[in-house]
């Protein structure tokens, strides 16, 4: 699927992103950055970027970076930050997502594209989020429940 909304170069995080020029196929945005992509939140509430990337992408990213992160309660396989502010980073770039239910290449082959950048469907990200079950991500739950059709699931 692909769509245009909005200029997302309005969001200095992809400003950020688009600065690295990463090969476009070998990555895709996960976690809330989809929602903002598809207008169901102002990018205004996404804090960081999570990438998801492979071959091309992730050995671009590991030559820009060689600042690693550590995840502590789960396995993303490698990670990569960039952007560091108040010990934080604006992007992170993993190899894997947790759990072992995830596929990253089927992930980004299947992900979303808008405005040419790849974002993670939405139907994964809700299923990403229910699966956390955060309670600062109650808000978005209901939101991608809602968009999708699928309240209460």
């Amino acid at each position: 699927m692909s769509s245009e909304i909005g200029d997302l170069s309005k969001s200095y995080l992809i400003r950020e992103l688009m600065t690295l020029n990463l090969p476009v196929d070998d990555y895709a945005i996960f976690c809330s950055a989809p929602l903002a992509a598809h207008g169901l939140i102002d990018f205004s509430e996404v804090s960081d970027l999570d990438l998801i990337a492979r071959g091309k992408a992730w050995e671009e990213a590991k030559r820009l970076s060689k600042v690693a992160h550590i995840q502590t309660d789960l396995k993303f396989g490698e990670v990569l930050g960039f952007f560091k502010k108040n010990d934080e980073f604006d992007i992170s770039v993993y190899t894997g997502w947790p759990h072992g239910i995830w596929d990253v290449n089927e992930l980004i082959d299947t992900a979303d594209v808008v405005d040419g950048i790849r974002f993670v469907k939405l139907e994964n990200v809700l299923k990403w989020k229910k699966a956390r079950n955060r309670p600062k991500d109650a808000g978005q739950i209901a939101i991608l429940e809602k968009h999708l059709g699928v309240t209460g699931v």
